[in-house]
């Protein structure tokens, strides 16, 4: 794959991103860059302008389609490799060649290994997720994947992977935002040693016009996506935020550096509305294909 010319970037004034540590030691950023339905053909300047802006942990997966963008942008940035966490998935449709689809995502990546590679959705009704796992924990002893984790499981998934897994996945990331906490999955993923991670952090935008969240921001001069971001962080949550916009991804950045009161953080926790915006992981089985 032919790289661009390097994109030379600039020593940013952001606050500090913290680090939330693995259980296999790994340590990742806990505020990262999502690149779900970012089209592939703005997909490289969108990452280019991420990580000019400060972030190192940038979110993929082979069914967004535009993980070859997101390679060329890392390229193109001169940032070393080693300072990117970068983070792919395998297709629901691939789970019984799981190793054959890895290194499909590196070729497309240009990378010759990857941070976390997560199972992105169990798809219980064909039952290959734990075939999928044991070629990943392969993959993961090759060196090849820092850490190895999945996505989208719920409590159920959890207990029937680990019946037969050699290691316990290092990430669980699923759906979660003030209107939908899924905070018992939180807890059990927690209990067993598996880190947090948000995916649509931000509601999609919806839970950004809670007024809880509006009275906090306008108390602080600070935006409402900061505000949400602050309340996943503070709960050790690894978050995701998406933007197309170069200074929002700055804001959403800025959250690292601001803190809630117990009071604020209660009442941002109350929104909890049960307000699915994704697929049931209990029922879904889109191929991604």
């Amino acid at each position: 794959m032919v790289r661009p010319q390097q994109r030379k970037i600039l020593m940013t004034t952001q606050p500090a991103v913290p680090n939330v540590t693995l259980n296999n030691g790994v340590k990742v950023p806990q505020l990262g860059f999502g690149v779900f339905q970012v089209p592939p053909e703005e997909t490289q300047r969108i990452v280019e302008d991420a990580l000019e802006a400060g972030y190192r942990h940038i979110d993929t997966a082979a069914a967004y389609r535009n993980e070859a963008a997101v390679g060329a942008a890392i390229a193109a940035s001169g940032i070393p490799r080693e300072d990117i966490f970068l983070t792919t998935k395998l297709r629901n449709g691939e789970q019984g060649v799981a190793q054959e689809a890895f290194q499909n995502s590196c070729r497309e990546l240009g990378v010759d290994y990857v941070d976390l590679y997560l199972i992105h959705w169990p798809v219980p009704s064909r039952n290959l997720f734990a075939e999928a796992w044991k070629a990943m924990e392969k993959l993961h002893a090759s060196g090849q994947i820092r850490a190895i984790g999945v996505s989208n499981f719920l409590a159920d998934h959890l207990e029937a992977l680990l019946q037969s897994a050699d290691v316990v996945p290092a990430v669980n990331q699923f759906e979660l935002h003030p209107t939908f906490q899924q905070s018992e999955l939180a807890a059990k993923s927690r209990s067993l040693g598996i880190a947090v991670e948000a995916y649509s952090p931000l509601g999609q935008g919806a839970d950004l016009d809670a007024g809880a969240v509006t009275s906090i921001a306008g108390k602080y001069g600070v935006t409402p996506a900061q505000v949400v971001l602050a309340w996943h962080l503070a709960q050790g949550t690894i978050v995701i935020p998406k933007s197309a916009n170069s200074g929002r991804m700055r804001d959403n950045l800025a959250a690292a550096g601001f803190v809630l009161t117990p009071e604020e953080m209660a009442g941002i926790t109350a929104l909890e509305a049960g307000a699915r915006i994704g697929s049931d992981p209990a029922v879904a089985a889109h191929s991604q294909m």
